[in-house]
């Protein structure tokens, strides 16, 4: 048998059911209307935005990074829990107004920008993390149609990145953001405009699991910030640090030590330089604040045996859950964790795959693992489906379309 990842913790049963939040994912399913469904849990991503403040410095700000799970409902919990939210596009703009979100607690970083998204966030008050010169040329110019002073912050790409991470954002050649020794002159050149100085972004990576690796590359965001206000030769305003404390999805995994993270990060504020005294910093965390406060509800349709092995077939698949079947960025297929929902604290009795009901061999969301035996109408659950899950998905591959989402 191959392992699955590990249950995040938080889950329990009723009568052997799963449940979310003390609601048994059965009642779940029948308020929603069927499967396959989303599931988010407002308990658990409360307890990790708690977690989180007490480990991290008084003075620091946490965001949302919304590409993690733009679900209404949401973005409206983390309006009341987070301290700003971080957009990667105009549709994501258009979602943080559907949820009433004050869009001068948006920032919105992502190359490519086009100039009606340019001209939309200018208007809306949301800070531009400027990606290359020619972006800042043309927010400059919009701006200045528009009779507007924009915010303006630069996205640095760093020297360095994230060591251990599923995702490197900086070092070497990049589409995001400016090299390092090209953001001075730009700098200069955003507050000599008029512009409202918003300071720097520098996200070296994602998805690490190694505290100190963080901790290092959070020392190594604030020395880069330093050298660069210097050289632009005004005190930084602002300073996001990136994110990158991902969450365990796979056999071995362990969760990222927060509090050692938090304690390092205190000791790097106690002596931070004189241009960096009155430096506002907040971090910037999807995955991690959302990731394991969600699940994904599949009913079982089919029990076949092939060549003796046993094939569990969904309703669901990877067009709702592409990550859990290792199909998005991953090398080595690895199991996410998984359960028989339905019997979820039964014994394991047999080996089995749980596929989904696309035509394609892809379409696996646990392989050979070990579950207790599962009937047609049984319901599968796909761990760790809060983020990058039904928005990061091919939901209208084949015609099977979006799963159904619900915050509890």
């Amino acid at each position: 048998m191959k392992p699955l990842g590990p249950i995040p913790r938080g889950y329990g049963a009723v009568d052997g059911v799963l449940a979310v939040d003390g609601i048994p994912v059965t009642d779940l399913i029948a308020s929603a209307g069927g499967t396959p469904l989303f599931v988010y849990s407002t308990g658990l991503i409360r307890a990790r935005l708690a977690e989180l403040r007490t480990a991290m410095p008084e003075r620091l700000a946490i965001h949302y990074a919304m590409k993690a799970n733009p679900y209404i409902p949401v973005l409206r919990l983390f309006s009341e829990l987070v301290d700003g939210f971080d957009i990667a596009s105009g549709g994501e703009l258009a979602m943080v107004r559907e949820a009433g979100i004050d869009c001068t607690r948006v920032s919105f970083a992502g190359p490519g920008k086009r100039d009606e998204e340019l001209g939309e966030a200018i208007r809306a008050g949301v800070t531009l993390n400027l990606e290359s010169e020619n972006e800042a040329e043309r927010a400059l110019n919009i701006a200045q149609a528009a009779g507007i002073s924009p915010r303006l912050a630069i996205r640095v790409n760093p020297d360095f990145d994230l060591k251990g991470s599923g995702m490197k954002m900086g070092g070497g050649a990049k589409p995001f953001g400016i090299d390092a020794e090209r953001v001075p002159a730009l700098a200069r050149r955003v507050i000599e405009s008029g512009a409202e100085w918003r300071g720097f972004h520098i996200f070296a990576g994602s998805q690490a699991l190694d505290a100190e690796a963080i901790a290092e590359t959070q020392a190594q965001t604030l020395s880069l910030a330093a050298k660069l206000a210097e050289e632009t030769g005004v005190p930084l305003p602002h300073c996001n640090l990136g994110g990158g404390i991902g969450i365990p999805y796979f056999p071995g995994d362990q969760p990222v030590d927060i509090t050692l993270v938090g304690r390092l990060l205190a000791e790097q504020f106690a002596k931070l330089p004189p241009v960096l005294a009155d430096t506002d910093f907040c971090i910037e965390l999807g995955r991690y604040l959302v990731g394991e406060a969600g699940v994904y509800l599949a009913r079982i349709v089919d029990r076949k045996e092939s060549h003796g092995e046993v094939f569990l077939i969904t309703d669901g698949g990877l067009h709702h859950q592409l990550a859990a079947s290792g199909n998005f960025g991953t090398v080595v297929r690895r199991n996410y964790p998984a359960a028989i929902a339905t019997r979820f604290d039964a014994e394991v009795e047999e080996e089995a795959s749980i596929v989904g009901c696309l035509c394609t061999p892809l379409d696996r969301l646990a392989d050979k693992a070990g579950f207790p035996r599962a009937e047609p109408g049984d319901v599968v659950a796909i761990f760790c489906a809060g983020a990058y899950g039904a928005s990061a998905s091919p939901s209208a591959f084949l015609g099977q379309g979006p799963a159904r989402e619900l915050l509890v």
